[in-house]
């Protein structure tokens, strides 16, 4: 037996224990609830009415349950089965009792009918070599175990035969393993359908791959490096959402591919909660950066950064100094010149010294002043500004009153703000370069395919102790996912219920969540939490509070909404969310849906001398609009357009969102569920035969 192969298959002979199945059928062995462990199991002694007296198989304890209660228990030779629409018993405890003795024996893929379990191990398993691969290349799904590739591979063979755009859909709760499994998807698409084959290499296993399917797997890491972070849930945790799109010719071969994302946490860049990190890439540039580029990019020790707000925080095994050469290696393959990548870690560093900039209020007046501009004449020297034009433009800017135009002296409060919200949208453009710079390397030959396959890697549902804004956005698209889960599910099952000839009449269990959906995007009759709080960003004196106070008088009966016990500090409100109950808190919610800019620093970027600033900020006039209004006066000029047309942060997303739901129900959906099997994100410990920990 290979060193893969214990993590694939099933030892039968353990399986098929006669011993096994004679103690089943004499003892009537059942699953009771537990409060401990979930569920335990037992043997029925004696049945009494509507009860039964069940002796605990663990502790030989006897207790009364009630008959509804008890689960049936499936008989041995259903042990560790490969796809549990095969058991006879299908209930709540025996597929998690089944996925759990699949998990402690190695075995982390199960099937569940239509669609794939995948359990988090916590460490590298060797089930994803190319010889992995070959054993999977044009396999039937029952005539291997189950396994991402196989998935994978059923989805390029309907492509193929069936002429259907495809996606791949990766879902569950953060730190669940979406993201590494969308890696093992793209993998195994740029072996299988690549343009460009060899023969194998006598010194080593892996095909020669073109140039196209070299950078569909180099995009990955550099995505990762500027758009993950540590978070408590997880250590290398998706920020953005994003959409691959693999373009295939009529062939097979991959012709290009494309990259979507979503809503990248900007937020982080500046702020990160209690033993988390911001963007990988600022750790791995503070760490690997040589003594000439840190002169360049005007490095300092980590805790001169009030940006990085945890300081050096390391992840174990994790190596950033290596991670920066890898990064940059990746780069190199994406055909992103050198000037471009300096340009990009200027950006980081400009980032970080804009955190440093620090104001005071004047004496006897509100202004603020800048005792210290040396942050300042860093910024400006990374970003190619005149020092004295960026102060004015930050503590006195030029706003429109009328027909004409005064300079306001800006408070330190409003001071400061210009600084994050200038740190995190030129960070946030930074980032949305890249991807329309790595787009244009994956999609050289502008052939359209005749067909795709999209892999969804987005954000999973997060329960933090204290969730906002952005919170709500992921919450909101994975309750939209989790319905187009239920929808494709169960109309698939009903139809299979038709084409046998039971009698059935139709359900959608996908408008189980459409009350939740609602209470989020609805637009009018009663609005919702989305469009109360655009309304709330029109009204000049509108604040949090307001917002909130309008949410509770709109949606304060909805079956889904809870307002707090007692209006305490926590939380302002709660979604009935289908994967838990989740406190919001309202917090510059107003300010994060507008996302202000002040627009007089803005065309000092425009203008830039540094070229690839330049190029981040050439659309600013577009954006702000010919009628020129400063971020810190009324109306925010971030989101102000032509003909004084404004998009809000939650206008645009859910643009996005019904986009993206648009294109994927388009497709044959292949579902991915990922499971977390513990919070303390540790590697499986082995299992007592008997039920065992949660």
């Amino acid at each position: 037996m290979s060193d893969a192969d214990k993590f694939l298959y099933v030892d039968r002979n353990m399986v098929t224990n006669p011993l096994a199945q004679a103690d089943w059928a004499t003892k009537k062995l059942v699953w009771v609830p537990s409060e401990r462990l979930g569920f335990e199991a037992g043997s029925v002694r004696e049945e009494r009415g509507d009860e039964c007296v069940v002796e605990l198989a663990d502790s030989g304890k006897k207790v009364k349950v009630n008959k509804d209660d008890i689960q049936k228990m499936n008989p041995p030779k259903f042990s560790k089965v490969e796809d549990m629409a095969e058991l006879t018993c299908l209930n709540e405890a025996s597929v998690l009792h089944n996925l759990k003795e699949r998990y402690y024996s190695g075995l982390i893929y199960t099937y569940s009918g239509l669609f794939c379990v995948v359990i988090n191990p916590y460490k590298n398993l060797p089930i994803y070599s190319e010889e992995i691969v070959d054993m999977y290349k044009g396999k039937k799904r029952h005539e291997m175990p189950p396994h991402i590739y196989a998935i994978t591979d059923t989805s390029y063979r309907s492509m193929m035969q069936d002429r259907e755009d495809q996606s791949i859909l990766c879902t569950g709760e953060s730190g669940a393993g979406k993201t590494e499994n969308t890696k093992k998807v793209i993998q195994y698409l740029a072996h299988v359908a690549s343009s460009h084959k060899t023969k194998k290499d006598q010194n080593s296993s892996f095909l020669s791959h073109g140039e196209l399917e070299k950078q569909l797997l180099q995009a990955n890491p550099i995505l990762e490096a500027f758009g993950n972070a540590k978070t408590v849930k997880n250590d290398n945790s998706s920020r953005f959402g994003k959409f691959i799109r693999i373009n295939f010719d009529v062939n097979g071969y991959i012709v290009g591919a494309n990259i979507e994302t979503y809503l990248l946490e900007k937020s982080r860049a500046i702020r990160q909660a209690k033993d988390e990190r911001t963007f990988h890439v600022f750790y791995y540039m503070l760490t690997g950066a040589g003594d000439k580029l840190r002169s360049e990019l005007c490095l300092e020790g980590y805790s001169n950064y009030r940006f990085v707000s945890n300081g050096n925080l390391t992840i174990p095994g994790q190596h950033d100094k290596d991670l920066f050469t890898e990064t940059l290696e990746a780069m190199k393959i994406m055909s992103i010149p050198e000037d471009e990548q300096i340009g990009m870690l200027k950006v980081v560093s400009s980032v970080l010294q804009l955190g440093n900039m620090s104001f005071k209020k004047e004496r006897h007046t509100d202004q603020a002043s800048m005792p210290d501009n040396t942050a300042a004449q860093k910024v400006c020297h990374l970003m190619g500004m005149n020092v004295t034009d960026f102060t004015r433009a930050i503590l006195s800017p030029r706003i429109k009153v009328g027909r004409d135009y005064v300079q306001k002296a800006q408070t330190q409060e409003q001071a400061e703000f210009a600084v994050e919200a200038l740190a995190k949208a030129t960070y946030e453009r930074m980032f949305r370069w890249l991807v329309m710079r790595l787009n244009k390397a994956l999609d050289k030959t502008k052939r359209q395919g005749a067909s795709f396959i999209g892999i969804l890697d987005i954000a999973g549902f997060e329960i933090f102790e204290l969730n906002s804004f952005e919170q709500m956005c992921i919450n909101y698209t994975n309750e939209k996912l989790q319905q187009l889960f239920n929808h494709t599910m169960f109309i698939l099952e009903q139809e299979e219920y038709q084409r046998e000839g039971i009698e059935w009449s139709f359900i959608d269990f996908g408008l189980d969540l459409q009350p939740c959906i609602d209470l989020i995007e609805k637009p009018a009759n009663p609005p919702g939490i989305l469009a109360l709080l655009d309304e709330e960003c029109w009204f000049p004196k509108a604040t949090d509070k307001s917002f909130v106070e309008k949410v509770l008088q709109e949606q304060g009966g909805h079956s889904k909404f809870h307002r707090p016990k007692k209006l305490k500090d926590e939380a302002d409100f709660c979604i009935m969310h289908y994967a838990g109950k989740v406190d919001y808190k309202a917090d510059e919610w107003l300010m994060k849906n507008m996302d202000p800019l002040n627009d007089n620093v803005a065309s000092l970027l425009n203008q830039s001398t540094d070229k690839f600033v330049s190029e981040l900020w050439k659309d600013v006039d577009r954006i702000v609009g010919l009628d020129k209004v400063a971020g810190m006066s009324e109306m925010p000029g971030a989101f102000k357009t032509r003909k004084g047309m404004f998009r809000t942060v939650g206008q645009l997303y859910k643009e996005q969102l019904s986009k993206l739901m648009a294109t994927l129900r388009n497709t044959n959906p292949n579902f991915v569920r990922c499971i977390i099997p513990n919070h303390e994100k540790k590697v499986r410990v082995p299992f007592p035969p008997t039920w065992g920990r949660p």
